[in-house]
Order: C-alpha cells, then sequence, then structure tokens
C-alpha cells in the first residue's frame, strides 16, 4: 500500500462528494478512481476532483489492482452486496451507515471481512463530532457518576429527503427517517454509554406528512421518480432497556410540528453524579458554589474530527477501527428490533 492509502469512491452522490472530499483533505489517501452509472453525477465528481479514472460499472472498478480500499455511498439495499464484493476483490472498506438493510445482511459483510482479512467500517460520522469525543473524554473521568438513562433524538420539522427519492422507498432505503438521521443520534448514544447490548425494545414508527406529499427538503442528487410511492416513516420512537438494566428513549423524526425552540438533534445522558447534553457539549453538576453548566471544550481530542480520516489512518496503521463491525452490527439488529415491534405491536426481545 506504500505511505498513502488508493481510495476509490463508489456512488458520487451527495455523500459520495463528501467523501470525495475527506479523501482531498486527507494527507495519508489519494482518490484513484470513482464508480458511478449515472453520466452527469460522474462528470462533475471527476471534473471537481480532477480524478479521470471513471467506470460505470463499481465490479470494474473493483478488478483493479492498484486500489487498495473503497468507500462506498450508494442506496442502502446496495450496501451489503457492494461491500461484500469489494472484500473479496481484497479491498478494505468503509460503508455509509446504515451497515445494511438487515442483521442477517450485516452479519454476512462481517464473514467476508474476516476471510479475506481486510477492514471494514462504517461511516458513523457522529462518532467523530468533536463535541462527541469531549463527552466521550468527560465520561471516561467519571464526571457523570454511574449512567442509568440517556435520550438521542432528532427532530426535524420538515426534512424528508425529496419524498420520490431512494431515501423515501423501501425498497431500495429498507427504512426512512431511523434510517436516515436516527443511526446518527443512536450510535452514538451507545458509544458513549460504552453498551451496546440491548435486552428488550419497543417501538412505534408513523408516516403522517411523507404520505400526503408533504414535509420534504431538497437534499441528495439521486433521481426522482413521482409514481413511486412514500412508503416508509417519517416519524419513529422506541425505549430500549439494556441489558445492564439501562434505558434508552429514541426519537426520530423527518417531518412533524416540533418545536423550534430548542436542538433539532442531540443525545442527553443522566448520571449519579451529573448530566451530559449534546450538541453542544454540556456538563450539568452540583458545584462549590450551587449547580452548574459546564461548556465543554478545550480538550485535546483523542480521534481525527473525519470519519474517512480515520478509516484511512486505521488501515495504514494496521488498527482497529473506533467503529467496529460488532457494534454496528449491534446497531442493524436494534433497528430491525424497533421495525419487529412497530409491526407486531409488541415488544422485541433481542436475547
Amino acid at each position: 500500500m506504500g505511505d498513502r492509502l488508493r481510495c476509490a469512491v463508489i456512488g458520487t452522490g451527495a455523500i459520495g462528494l463528501d467523501h470525495l472530499t475527506s479523501l482531498s483533505l486527507c494527507p495519508r489517501a489519494a482518490a484513484v478512481a470513482i464508480a458511478e452509472n449515472n453520466p452527469a453525477r460522474a462528470k462533475e465528481a471527476s471534473e471537481r476532483f480532477k480524478i479521470p479514472r471513471i467506470y460505470s460499472d463499481y465490479r470494474e472498478l473493483l478488478e483493479q489492482v492498484d486500489i487498495d480500499a473503497v468507500t462506498v455511498a450508494v442506496p442502502n439495499y446496495l450496501h451489503a452486496q457492494v461491500a461484500i464484493e469489494a472484500l473479496k476483490a481484497r479491498k478494505h472498506v468503509m460503508l455509509e451507515k446504515p451497515m445494511a438493510t438487515s442483521a442477517k445482511e450485516a452479519s454476512k459483510i462481517i464473514d467476508a471481512a474476516a476471510k479475506m482479512r481486510r477492514t471494514v467500517m462504517v461511516g458513523q460520522n457522529f462518532r467523530f463530532n468533536r463535541h462527541t469525543q469531549m463527552a466521550k473524554m468527560v465520561i471516561q473521568r467519571g464526571d457523570l457518576g454511574e449512567i442509568y438513562h440517556a435520550r438521542a433524538f432528532w427532530l426535524r420539522r420538515s426534512g424528508i429527503p425529496r419524498i420520490g427519492s431512494w431515501f423515501t422507498q423501501k425498497k431500495q432505503a429498507g427504512g426512512g427517517c431511523i434510517y436516515d438521521i436516527g443511526t446518527h443520534v443512536l450510535d452514538a448514544c451507545l458509544h458513549l454509554m460504552g453498551e451496546f447490548e440491548v435486552a428488550t425494545v419497543f417501538g412505534q414508527t408513523h408516516a403522517k406528512f411523507g404520505s400526503r406529499g408533504m414535509g420534504e427538503f431538497n437534499w441528495g442528487k439521486g433521481e426522482i421518480d413521482p409514481a413511486k410511492p412514500f412508503d416508509v416513516e417519517d416519524y419513529g420512537v422506541a425505549l430500549l432497556k439494556m441489558k445492564s438494566g439501562r434505558t434508552v428513549n429514541f426519537e426520530v423524526s423527518w417531518a412533524g410540528h416540533h418545536p423550534a425552540d430548542g436542538r433539532e438533534h442531540g443525545i442527553d445522558l443522566l448520571g449519579t453524579q451529573g448530566g451530559l447534553s449534546l450538541y453542544p457539549a454540556r456538563l450539568f453538576r452540583n458545584g462549590a458554589s450551587g449547580y452548574e453548566t459546564i461548556q465543554l471544550g478545550g480538550l485535546k481530542l483523542p480521534q481525527p474530527e473525519d470519519r474517512v480520516h480515520h478509516f484511512v489512518n486505521a488501515v495504514l496503521d494496521g488498527k482497529r477501527p473506533l467503529v467496529t463491525v460488532e457494534e454496528s452490527l449491534k446497531i442493524q439488529q436494534i433497528l430491525d428490533a424497533i421495525y419487529g415491534s412497530a409491526a407486531s405491536g409488541k415488544e422485541v426481545r433481542l436475547g
């Protein structure tokens, strides 16, 4: 591999362009090729990042021996397929979240990575956010005492990513707001708690706005098909009971009449010695002069703030990524359980 990781990006929609931006700013990586089946998107990415090698079929890209790693930014239903083929081609893989559209598919990715001895990481970018990193340091320092409950939420008022795009089609997306934005805060929350083992899940989903053609905003570069039905959720809620007995309240919305006077997304952690709120990161506790609120800052971060940079470093240094495949599988199992509970109206046990 040499001193620089030779990377290719599969899929050059909005997220793929974000990957290319990160690679262009990473001193230890070089973006050498892209795969994109839409000529206009391929041309835009090639010209913007000065990458002449374009493949309309990602399989042809995977055959290139001078590519060490790929980042995958395609619709959710293709995540497992593309990742497994890339691993079989002996490429390291960074996947966008969610890992797959089911825990069964996610497990197949893990098996392929183990067999081929290659690194796989799901790009959970909230873990690398500076506020998340500072919060983790404060928790590890013991400032919160015993954490017994958490809340993870993302509540958009009008944030459906273009009705008719693959995001709003269950066959391609696997799910709606829970998959799209919910995985960000759920993964960061469990990471901060240091626990991914869930005992039971009780969840519910609703589709009250997208099904009426309401609540969208203009994000993404995928094709729009007005004939495709909106058949995913635009609101979801779940109560998770961890195996330790701790609890997590999870709430996510693409569209809804939420108050505009607070945080749109965040995480709240309750501990016996203090509380922690993100974003931004604030510590709440009893102080010498009474109850105090401390804005976290000035801490040296242990990780880069860019998930792609971290992935590159992990591969080149032969280290285990901060986002492990085992934890990503647990997240996928929780997502499956939320949808299963919503469909059955019953609590789902995860063991």
